[in-house]
């Protein structure tokens, strides 16, 4: 009974829950820049490259066998994709947490409004007495 509390404590934290949306809406973004980098980006690139699609550059290391043995490919194009698209999502995450960071630093600023004088206590006032009537005597020591 008390590990299942304790799980049910774990799993409800907010931290938890939070970081679940994070790691969803972060899935569902990285989604969006795949598509875009490999729908809107890379056409223009092939196009400039020669008409080259990424996605299809492999290299064989070995060919099919029959239909046992499959064709052994390296495919370079897929992971040089798969390069750009974090390299994308790496970039618009930095500019993206450099635009919070701005928002962070220049909070508005505070009034100041200065604190009323503190009445002295009746101690403090004593004491300056004391002190104010021995600075006196020293000033006249023959009074």
């Amino acid at each position: 009974m008390k590990l299942i509390h304790e799980f049910k404590e774990f799993a409800v934290k907010g931290n938890v829950i939070d970081m679940a949306v994070g790691v969803i809406i972060g899935t569902a973004f990285g989604r969006i820049v795949s598509s875009f980098v490999s729908d809107v980006i890379m056409p223009p690139i092939g196009v400039l490259l020669g008409g080259v699609d990424f996605s299809d550059l492999a290299f064989t290391v070995r060919q099919a066998v029959g239909e046992d043995m499959p064709a052994v490919v390296i495919s370079y194009g897929r992971f040089l994709q798969t390069v750009i698209d974090f390299t994308i999502i790496a970039f618009v995450i930095f500019m993206a947490i450099r635009f919070i960071n701005r928002l962070k630093r220049n909070p508005p600023p505070v009034p100041v409004v200065p604190a009323p004088p503190l009445e002295p206590s009746a101690e403090e006032k004593l004491l300056t007495e004391i002190r104010d009537l021995l600075k006196a005597d020293r000033q006249n020591p023959a009074g």
